[in-house]
């Protein structure tokens, strides 16, 4: 392990973790282990609710791009948007960054997107693991993992209270976020174009800043969703797509069903066509334009607060009486 380059990459983030300082932090950087005060967070009676994600193989796209940023800001996304979804308020954040001969420059990019998306959710970055392994990744290579911790007061969990008669909102993607991509890298090396040209379904950007855009963060819309009492369940919309997410907030009794269209981003038409993908595949693979689903009981107040929050929300179906767990029933028009 190159000690010296483990202290300057610690000494480079330091004001990055600095800025994502929130109530219930205790210490900084450099200790063996990082302090949280729940009460001082303002919690009574908390359960803590906890997350551990990667981003895939998006990670080979920003080591071959040079997109170093970004990536940490899906690492982020992926865990804190899986905290939210229960009704819980991410508190703090860790990361793992393995290489096998430490660069500095690229690594501190990486850690400084962490700390922005920690920003962007209102949680800490408190702290990390930066491992030199010599031998076990290529040069330049890298691998990365989050943990991120959030609370909900006792009774405040979701879903809770789903019922037939409840609307179903989606919140829009930004792209591929962080899921899929090992289709996706496939689909672009058969189409010859590299990572410089320009995007067919942006033309403004080159293909790699396409589709290095980063997860969004739904954490406040969803949270001020909830608090406003109006939140029954939220789906986040990874792995899986919408057939392998929204059952998995429903109870027995229900299902869910989606027969309105909406926006699809551009990027999910060119993958489609240039790799030749059915809609079923599709949906199972990508998010395909929703980012997240929420069940909720008014969907006119719902709709109105997202609104207020820049939120470019749209009605996707219902909820309904069903035998049993029947999940999703996808309804589109034709």
């Amino acid at each position: 392990m190159d000690i010296e380059a483990g202290d300057a990459l610690v000494e480079a983030i330091k004001p990055a973790a600095a800025g994502t300082a929130r109530a219930g932090v205790l210490g900084g950087l450099g200790g063996f282990g990082a302090l949280f005060d729940l009460r001082a967070a303002g919690y009574a009676d908390p359960i803590l609710v906890s997350s551990t994600d990667g981003v895939g193989t998006k990670l080979l796209v920003a080591i071959e791009t040079g997109l170093h940023g970004q990536v940490g800001i899906d690492l982020v996304a992926m865990c804190v948007n899986d905290l939210v979804v229960q009704g819980a308020e991410p508190l703090f954040f860790l990361d793992y960054f393995a290489t096998g001969a430490l660069a500095v420059a690229d690594a501190a990019r990486v850690v400084r997107g962490i700390a922005e998306g920690c920003r962007l959710s209102g949680c800490a970055l408190v702290g990390g693991e930066t491992a030199e392994m010599p031998g076990m990744y290529a040069a330049g290579h890298y691998d990365l993992a989050g943990f991120a911790v959030g609370a909900a007061e006792r009774g405040r969990l979701l879903p809770s209270g789903v019922a037939a008669g409840d609307a179903l909102i989606g919140l829009p993607s930004s792209g591929v976020h962080s899921n899929g991509f090992s289709l996706v890298r496939r689909i672009c090396a058969g189409t010859g174009l590299g990572w410089d040209d320009a995007a067919p379904f942006a033309p403004e950007l080159t293909l790699g800043q396409a589709l290095m855009t980063p997860t969004r963060l739904y954490v406040h819309a969803v949270l001020a969703l909830h608090r406003a009492g109006l939140l029954r369940a939220a789906a986040h919309i990874t792995g899986g797509g919408l057939p392998g997410n929204v059952p998995r907030v429903l109870p027995e009794g229900v299902c869910a069903v989606i027969d309105q269209a909406w926006p699809v981003p551009p990027v999910f038409g060119w993958l489609a066509a240039a790799g030749q993908v059915d809609q079923a595949e599709m949906l199972s693979v990508f998010n395909c334009g929703i980012g997240m689903v929420l069940v909720v009981s008014d969907q006119a107040a719902a709709l109105s607060l997202l609104e207020t929050l820049g939120e470019a929300a749209f009605p996707l179906g219902r909820v309904e009486a069903a035998s049993g767990n029947a999940g999703l029933r996808l309804d589109l028009p034709a």
